[in-house]
């Protein structure tokens, strides 16, 4: 198994905001080797907000069809530039970071 982590640096107060809008039920469901998405927020950092987007999935493999997919190009659509002023995203940065999930635990 794998994860699949997107860290998000956002502007601050809009972490909470966003959360939500990576759990709305949709096609990533239905995906193959796909098990579920949870989302962290972290407050501490003086200047912004992060979100952790972290997927978990079967493989490597199974997280590439998603990738690929039309149903994945059409969830991260950008607005046009008359739907969205550029510089009104509240959106920082972002980083992802894939790991083999070595070891847990649970209850």
């Amino acid at each position: 198994m794998i994860t699949v982590t997107n860290r998000i640096k956002v502007k601050k107060g809009f972490a909470e905001k966003m959360a939500p809008k990576f759990v709305q039920p949709g096609p990533l469901q239905q995906f193959e080797g796909f098990h579920k998405v949870e989302v962290l927020i972290s407050t501490q950092f003086e200047d912004y907000d992060e979100m952790s987007v972290v997927m978990y999935w079967d493989s490597k493999e199974s997280f590439a069809v998603w990738r690929e997919s039309d149903a994945f190009k059409e969830s991260h659509k950008r607005p046009s530039e008359g739907q969205a002023e550029q510089g009104d995203s509240p959106m920082l940065g972002s980083q992802i970071v894939i790991a083999e999930v070595a070891a847990s635990i649970s209850k």
